[in-house]
């Protein structure tokens, strides 16, 4: 897996994230980055909220 340093320097997740904040910080890392996947608790959450990843 790589990493996108330059995006993760820019693109910090915020502290004290909530739930919406936690998928969009994830659903552009995605795009931006493969360095790890969606933690598998927040993407059942996802799943279970009708979002795609």
């Amino acid at each position: 897996m790589k990493l996108n340093k330059e995006w993760h320097l820019n693109h910090p997740m915020p502290k004290n994230p909530t739930f919406e904040q936690k998928v969009t910080w994830h659903i552009e890392h995605q795009k931006n980055c493969s360095c790890r996947p969606v933690p598998a608790k927040l993407a059942e959450e996802m799943k279970k909220s009708g979002i795609r990843i």
